[in-house]
């Protein structure tokens, strides 16, 4: 090899090989997409959902199969009763095949159907109910580390403060009640900076209990609070939650799957037909049959089951208008609230904390040229803190109501 190549390429594999270990080193991130699809993947309880279509869909398979034939063999032995008569071994072959009647073939069909399409929208539903609790868990962890962000800053600031203070203290220039106030205050920050991190702890393990084992317990996510969040207007959100709401589309296939089991439970009420064939060998003769059985519905006119698919129909229909009804106002309120939550956080963002900041700073100025006392200035950062842990809380309720209304949505994962 050539010794000038060598010395170029020990330095470029060691910087590599330093690279990797340090990228190893780190801990995985993720956005809340990857969460979403991680829990997509690994969740025992979608997972679960899924198998519960599957079941539905052989149940499918089973309502379109065809009745089996009924095969009878029967052997005996005659024995005669006249001088002239034959004794010997005697045999009978039959073969029944039911008919499947075409009006209780497709209202059972239909009815398999309408239950497959049920429990596709109660599994879509549980899929968006666990995607909507990740969001909320993890805005939770966001809101829970800029808490915890805040409260290191305001433990920084308030140690400054006590020693600047205590330095005055010291030289004569101030009283010693300061610096016993300041002292509380900052051992104030500093207990809420070890709850601030505690909460931190919490949130993240229920985020990670949620998703289970295939979150890591070292991750870090990806984002803030105030990155914007995209809601449509009310009416596209009613048209959409409208089309893929599963409790509605539940409740729609509810009610088609009470409509074919009536239809179903009316036809059974006909006759049903089948047809055998048989064919009797005895030593004598060999005698051969094709005819049709007819089932009378004489007694059993199915009165009560007609009747119990005829009070679970007019449920379906009834729970279908109710959902309607509260989807829709459950949707405006959402909107509503998200609407207020925004202003909030616009008021808050442009004015409030702003100004608090800024007597923040007029505050701690006039404190160093003596025209206001300790007091003024630990007011006014209670106040900037107070502001600013408000507008935390309002990116929250924001992003809160931003999950509950895509949970309305149900708009899964796979298929953004």
């Amino acid at each position: 090899m050539n010794p000038k190549c060598t010395r170029f390429t020990l330095p470029l594999v060691s910087m590599l090989m330093i690279a990797t270990a340090t990228s190893a080193s780190e801990p995985p991130s993720f956005t809340r997409e990857q969460l979403e699809k991680l829990a997509h993947v690994s969740s025992r309880n979608i997972q679960a959902a899924r198998n519960q279509i599957e079941a539905a869909t052989s149940a499918v398979t089973t309502s379109r199969a065809f009745p089996n034939p009924e095969i009878e063999y029967q052997k005996g032995q005659s024995t005669a009763r006249q001088p002239t008569g034959v004794p010997g071994d005697v045999r009978l072959y039959t073969i029944t095949q039911p008919i499947d009647l075409p009006w209780i073939r497709n209202a059972r069909i239909g009815a398999a159907e309408a239950s497959l399409e049920s429990v596709s929208a109660l599994g879509r539903g549980l899929e968006a109910d666990i995607i909507a609790r990740i969001r909320q868990r993890y805005f939770d962890v966001l809101r829970r580390q800029a808490e915890l962000k805040a409260a290191l800053e305001d433990q920084t600031q308030m140690e400054g403060v006590r020693d600047r203070i205590a330095l005055r203290v010291e030289t004569g220039e101030a009283p010693r009640f300061e610096l016993i106030k300041a002292d509380a205050e900052m051992l104030n920050s500093q207990k809420n900076a070890y709850s601030a991190e505690l909460r931190v702890t919490q949130a993240r393990a229920s985020l990670r209990a949620l998703i289970g084992p295939a979150l890591p317990e070292d991750f870090v996510l990806k984002g803030r609070l105030q990155d914007p969040l995209e809601i449509s207007d009310i009416d596209t959100l009613r048209k959409e939650i409208g089309v893929t709401n599963p409790d509605l589309l539940r409740a729609r296939a509810e009610q088609q799957r009470a409509t074919k089991q009536l239809d179903l439970e009316r036809a059974k009420r006909l006759p049903t037909l089948s047809i055998r064939a048989s064919r009797d060998i005895d030593p004598e003769l060999q005698l051969s049959r094709m005819g049709v059985v007819m089932t009378i519905p004489l007694w059993d006119r199915r009165s009560g089951p007609i009747g119990e698919a005829r009070a679970n129909l007019s449920r379906t229909t009834n729970e279908l208008a109710h959902y309607e009804f509260s989807l829709d106002r459950s949707v405006e309120v959402a909107y509503e609230q998200y609407q207020i939550a925004q202003a909030q956080v616009n008021a808050l963002e442009s004015g409030i904390v702003r100004q608090a900041e800024s007597a923040v700073r007029i505050a701690e100025h006039a404190y160093r040229f003596g025209e206001r006392g300790i007091l003024e200035v630990l007011d006014a950062q209670r106040v900037f803190r107070a502001a600013r842990n408000e507008l935390i809380n309002a990116r929250y309720e924001a992003a809160s109501i931003w999950a509950e209304i895509e949970r309305l949505r149900a708009k899964l994962p796979t298929e953004k």
